[in-house]
């Protein structure tokens, strides 16, 4: 009798165990949860700061010139990119005119949609956005700004304390679907089918990582005609490891996938790599090795290349020096000279920044 008494407890038991290790385990291989936010779209891109900030002893890798306009957007909403935004995600819409068509509608050039998780202080954002919008709709509680930009709607949507989205493309039916997906943000089962599909592919706990459909008869990609035979999806991520205390001495392990749609492109795609290698390394012994320099050589003598299945892989590491030594180098004009907005571009430059 006892044995019978205790047999549906232990069952429930064993049960709920179970149900909780796999809704654990499908935590751990989702996507992060501000890129489950994002809307379909051709391509996405996701970056954690918080490890840079620990490799670079708390600072920024590449610190950027504030200029009057930016410094007025710190004023008035006390957001500062290098010292509040944690992550970022992004989602990229192909114009629907590009080969095999695009997740962006009749727009002429690419839009974007983006997820932003940092330090907000959300009246002050809030008051700002309304100063610089053209119009306000409230959409299930949530405020939806839109600013006019470069001859298109920028809409931005603060979801929560720490989280805001935004999107340009043309239909408010997007950033409107970043809100629904925000009230039931702690789905695992949630995100864009392209992301889910892919996510399995990039390194585990990977702080930034880029899923993308490449065309190379898009006019955007036809740089990659070299390399691909056939339209791929790219699969790159880079997965971090600290060598020890303080953090200034940790590699990025890099692993780069070509997706193709069969087994003889991949291996097309493999060879490709192996020759570009091959010259590379050529040229490299022709001209003198790079020196002492030890995190330039580890990062030479790693690249290698490998055939999977229906897939190309590409692996290096890549010390995090790396960044130090581009920071402390000349070759930063970019940064070094931003280009001129007007006032409303604020919002979009801190959170494109």
């Amino acid at each position: 009798m006892r044995i019978r008494a205790t047999f549906p407890i232990a069952l429930a038991v064993v049960i709920i165990a179970a149900a909780l290790t796999l809704a654990v385990q499908l935590r751990k291989h989702a996507p992060p949860e501000p890129a489950r936010l994002l809307p379909s779209a051709d391509a996405f891109l996701y970056a954690n700061f918080s490890w840079a900030r620990r490799a670079n002893s708390g600072k920024s890798f590449f610190p950027v010139p504030h200029d009057p306009d930016y410094d007025q957007f710190i004023q008035a909403t006390g957001f500062d990119y290098e010292r509040d935004l944690d992550a970022v995600a992004f989602a990229v819409h192909y114009p629907q005119s590009w080969p095999g068509g695009g997740t962006g509608g009749s727009a002429p050039e690419p839009r974007f949609s983006e997820v932003f998780v940092g330090h907000f202080d959300a009246a002050r954002c809030s008051a700002y956005l309304k100063s610089t919008a053209k119009s306000q709709e409230s959409y299930h509680g949530v405020d939806i700004f839109t600013i006019p930009l470069a001859e298109r709607n920028f809409r931005i949507a603060i979801l929560g304390v720490d989280i805001v989205a935004a999107s340009n493309h043309d239909d408010p039916g997007v950033i409107r679907g970043m809100v629904d997906r925000s009230r039931r943000l702690a789905s695992p089962f949630g995100g864009p089918a392209m992301l889910r599909r892919y996510y399995k592919r990039v390194q585990l706990a990977s702080p930034i990582w880029v899923i993308a459909h490449v065309d190379p008869a898009a006019p955007d990609f036809s740089g990659w005609s070299d390399l691909l035979p056939h339209p791929a999806d790219i699969v790159l991520s880079a997965s971090y490891n600290p060598l020890h205390l303080p953090l200034r001495s940790g590699v990025l392990h890099v692993r780069a996938e070509a997706c193709a749609s069969n087994h003889d492109d991949a291996v097309a795609i493999a060879d490709k790599l192996t020759v570009f290698l091959s010259m590379f390394h050529t040229a490299e012994a022709s001209v003198g090795s790079p020196g002492t320099d030890a995190d330039l050589k580890t990062l030479f003598d790693s690249l290698q290349v490998r055939h999977e299945d229906s897939r190309a892989v590409l692996v290096a590491t890549l010390p995090t020096g790396v960044f130090r030594k581009l920071v402390d180098s000349d070759q930063t004009p970019s940064l070094a000279n931003p280009p001129t907005t007007a006032p409303h571009d604020n919002a979009r430059k801190a959170l494109h920044r």
